[in-house]
């Protein structure tokens, strides 16, 4: 780890550009965690995403914090996010939470067990959530939850599902510990010298977000290996399955984009629609692929889960007669109906959420694999809307034939895999996909995973509670 005092003289007036000092202080840490180190490789998305995090766990709101960590536990925990349990379980104790509530569920106050359920639901199937979900929690006699709780709790659970699929994504290490060499030596044992290298080995550099490759000593994700992985004993292909390989080549997908750019013909609403579908029922069969038996949970986090067989199944099946219906977009939004109502039953919230997802969206240097001068909003749009489809939800103005056209099978079996089974993913997942790509640039793939999958949470949610309120 480095320093506060090594970070901003290594960051220099980038660092100051950014407000990086104004938001490590408004995050109370002198040091990245593991997770931040990564997310850091994007110090303009980072500072969006710290500050609503800061916000929702330690901000001005409804919940009190001891409510406030254990909902981030339990979200984590539906994911086997083992990483993130532990985190928050330190800062519940170290808010003054009641450590009997760290035995499980069956210890936790009534008022907060409610919530489970939503929890499941919003983590694997939010289709499922309908406003009686929201009724049970506000009429419940002296446990009930005021709709401005219930935004927040829901907000908080929301966040750690996606942060979970990102941990998993990017091949994060399940130790608490933040060096490797830490398990190899004592406190005793080491050096100055040690501590220097170890700072130095996982210290990010701030231009590979601006097109310079990894180097091994400097990429916090070459701290994970296939047997100390989060999901080591077993992966989205199967632990028997050679690597997935990549299909299509960065410069038959930058061609594929320009001319997709350059394309001047308009597909009807009904043809808008059946591209939908295909893409739709073609993510449902990827299923196929995903390995069936769920990973076994964790002993040391098995007391947080509730119901474990309770996981992702497709939206669109074509063995099922009763699919849900799709979400469509134009009917509630995020911009023209989300927005307002998250902020105004949860002060602030909105805004804070608003520029992380538009941050996530936007955010691109204008390069692919090193090359410059590149245009890659079709890709980037590709990817989100995609990642939305896996879950029901349909851009109507969107032709997601280019989905199809820009996304081999091996990636969307990824983002499928990162959105609903993360647990899956190994390093070695990690490592097979868009191989051509620099590391910066595959985190921000899974950033876009980490932010699509929470707006397509919230959206379910929210309209929920609009309808409840109505």
């Amino acid at each position: 780890m480095f320093s506060m005092v090594e970070c901003y003289s290594e960051m220099g007036q980038l660092g100051q550009d950014c407000g990086l000092r104004e938001i490590y202080m408004m995050a109370g840490e002198f040091e990245l965690d593991h997770v931040s180190q990564v997310i850091n490789l994007h110090p303009a998305f980072y500072g969006h995403f710290v500050r609503t995090q800061s916000f929702i766990m330690r901000g001005d709101g409804p919940l009190p914090y001891d409510y406030r960590c254990y909902l981030a536990i339990i979200a984590a925990a539906r994911h086997q996010c083992t990483y993130l349990v532990k985190m928050y379980e330190k800062e519940f104790l170290h808010i003054g939470g009641d450590p009997k509530w760290l035995s499980g569920l069956e210890y936790i106050p009534t008022k907060l067990r409610a919530i489970y359920n939503i929890n499941k639901l919003l983590a694997h199937r939010p289709w499922l959530l309908r406003k009686q979900h929201i009724e049970c929690l506000t009429r419940c006699g002296q446990h009930s939850w005021s709709l401005s709780e219930v935004v927040h709790a829901i907000v908080i659970l929301t966040h750690f599902h996606s942060l979970s699929s990102f941990v998993f994504s990017c091949g994060l290490t399940q130790r608490l510990d933040n060096s490797s060499s830490s398990k190899n030596k004592t406190p005793s044992q080491k050096t100055a010298q040690d501590v220097r290298n170890a700072s130095r080995s996982s210290r990010p550099s701030l231009r590979i977000a601006q097109n310079s490759s990894f180097n091994n000593n400097m990429n916090p994700l070459s701290t994970a290996n296939s047997s100390d992985s989060l999901a080591s004993n077993g992966s989205m292909n199967g632990s028997n399955s050679p690597p997935i390989q990549q299909e299509v080549s960065v410069e038959i997908i930058m061609k594929r984009m320009k001319l997709l750019s350059e394309r001047e013909d308009e597909c009807s609403e009904a043809e808008l629609s059946s591209r939908f579908k295909k893409v739709e029922l073609q993510t449902a069969e990827l299923a196929s692929t995903v390995a069936e038996q769920p990973v076994e949970v964790p002993p040391i986090i098995s007391h947080y889960i509730d119901d474990p067989s309770f996981i992702y199944k497709d939206f669109a099946r074509r063995d099922v007669d009763n699919t849900p219906d799709t979400f469509r977009i134009q009917d509630y939004s995020w911009d023209d109906h989300g927005y307002s109502l998250v902020n105004g039953l949860y002060d602030d919230v909105g805004y804070l959420l608003d520029n992380k997802f538009r941050c996530a969206y936007n955010l691109t240097y204008f390069t692919m694999a090193g090359i410059k001068n590149v245009d890659t909003s079709k890709f980037r749009r590709a990817i989100w809307n995609y990642i939305q489809c896996i879950y029901g939800i349909r851009h109507d103005d969107y032709d997601y034939g280019e989905v199809n056209q820009l996304l081999e099978r091996a990636l969307k079996m990824f983002i499928k895999t990162a959105c609903c089974f993360p647990e899956r993913i190994t390093k070695k997942d990690y490592d097979s996909i868009l191989c051509e790509l620099l590391d910066s640039e595959k985190v921000h793939v899974n950033l876009m995973i980490m932010e699509a999958r929470n707006q397509a949470e919230l959206l379910y949610a929210l309209r929920e509670i609009m309808r409840y309120m109505t």
